[in-house]
């Protein structure tokens, strides 16, 4: 951290040239094949271990200034793959060291630090791509969406990949064009968890990795001592860190039927769990989502499995085809008069009855939905172009998080919960407020 705590006024007005220095100068003017130093984007990106690895691949076209991460042997590779980029720890200290140079930010740290970090770097004027979910809980999502929608020239993108796919489209024209009928059951299921849940916290005492920096990975979540229970890779089981099975995964895996069915918030959610754990998600979990009707359609009911439950084998399913067809997971539209398959990115669809299938690959529908270069692309292109890419946090990666993790708080409640559209919170129960809204430790704001 820098030896003086820089208020949010001076440090918001310390960047607002940021975004008034990033202009594009017409390739023509500079010659076939020449790139000019305006039309490269200066990118820090918060997270480059793990996942954040992926993240700064999916730029490196760019010009990376500055990486900040907490565990610099996670940072390793990254590091040496890109030795210009100068190194932090602190991401609060390279955005504030680095707001002149850069122009946009990657988020890729555990779900706790996902609204802290894009926050500030929303609130320091720059773009921003954020890992799904978008937080982790209801109160940060509502925060971001608000801070986003006050800064439409800043371009914002959840990692949510299958977005960007083209399978979610094929399935949405599918559906519009009577292919399978009126929908009235939404299925998903998955294998995650992959690391532990449904355990009390550890009492074993641990050292803290000498590359670590535990204080800073704890960042605004509650102080307690290093676990590799939590770190490097379990936290996502842990409330306080983490949104478990259904917040890691359905915000890829129901970003297709939220999307094509307009599917907006449940008016119920309903968990059935294994044991429940007072600090961590259990080991499984099915949760019944009930959407009513809109627009033109009718009332849809969702179903996620996690922890080894699939839903039942559908009537039609040839003998010669496996069940579940999909090794970590996947999703079933049921219609009236058929079903689509597909994975949990909403790769690979596939009509239910393999001649219908044959059929409509021989001879795809005409293409309604434009189709998207990838997550990565998509956003720097929104970027260079001035506008926004498809799942902004505001427009769709914002209420799609919101509705997953409605899903979260019923399986940590235990219990069937009314959502009041208008507050997006349990009318039938008062849950903590901590569960929508943490309280930061000092040093850390939203």
């Amino acid at each position: 951290m820098a030896k003086r705590d820089v208020s949010r006024r001076e440090f918001v007005a310390g960047t607002a040239g940021a975004l008034g220095a990033f202009h594009i100068v017409p390739r023509h003017v500079l010659g076939r094949g020449y790139r000019a130093p305006s039309d490269t984007i200066n990118i820090a990106c918060i997270g480059v271990g793990g996942m954040g690895r992926n993240d700064v691949r999916g730029v490196e076209g760019e010009n990376l200034v500055a990486f900040a991460d907490v565990d610099w042997q996670a940072a390793e590779d990254a590091f040496r793959s890109y030795p210009k980029a100068r190194r932090y720890r602190d991401y609060r200290e390279m955005l504030e060291k680095e707001a002149r140079n850069i122009d946009a930010v990657t988020v890729s740290t555990p779900d706790h630090s996902h609204a802290p970090a894009a926050m500030l770097a929303l609130k320091a004027g720059k773009h921003v791509y954020c890992q799904k979910p978008l937080a982790r809980t209801l109160g940060e999502v509502k925060a971001l969406m608000a801070e986003a929608a006050r800064r439409p020239k800043q371009a914002t993108q959840m990692g949510n990949q299958g977005h960007t796919g083209d399978g979610m489209r094929i399935m949405r024209e599918w559906v519009e064009a009577g292919v399978i009928g009126t929908v009235r059951e939404v299925h998903y299921w998955t294998n995650r968890p992959i690391w532990p849940q449904g355990l009390d916290r550890p009492t074993q005492a641990h050292n803290v990795p000498p590359t670590m920096d535990w204080n800073l990975w704890l960042g605004p979540a509650p102080e307690r001592p290093y676990s590799p229970a939590y770190a490097p890779f379990n936290w996502r089981g842990w409330w306080d860190f983490g949104t478990g099975a259904l917040g890691d995964m359905a915000c890829h895996g129901m970003d297709a039927a939220f999307w094509a069915f307009d599917l907006g918030l449940p008016t119920r959610v309903t968990p059935e769990t294994s044991k429940l754990y007072a600090e961590t998600a259990p080991k499984t979990s099915r949760v019944t989502y009930e959407f009513p009707a809109r627009g033109g359609r009718g009332p849809i009911t969702v179903y996620w499995r996690d922890g080894g439950l699939w839903p039942p084998r559908p009537d039609g399913l040839p003998d010669n085809m496996s069940w579940p067809p999909e090794e970590i997971g996947g999703q079933m539209w049921v219609g009236d008069t058929g079903a689509i398959l597909a994975g949990m990115y909403g790769d690979n669809p596939r009509h239910l009855d393999p001649a219908r299938d044959a059929e409509l690959k021989a001879n795809p529908l005409p293409v309604k939905y434009e189709r998207s270069p990838g997550v990565y692309k998509e956003w720097l292109a929104a970027i260079r172009a001035g506008t926004q890419p498809k799942s902004t946090f505001d427009g769709h990666a914002g209420p799609l998080t919101r509705m997953v993790l409605l899903g979260c708080l019923a399986v940590r409640a235990g219990r069937p919960l009314d959502i009041d559209a208008a507050t997006v919170t349990p009318t039938n129960m008062k849950v903590p407020d901590e569960w929508l809204l943490p309280t930061y430790r000092r040093g850390w704001t939203l």
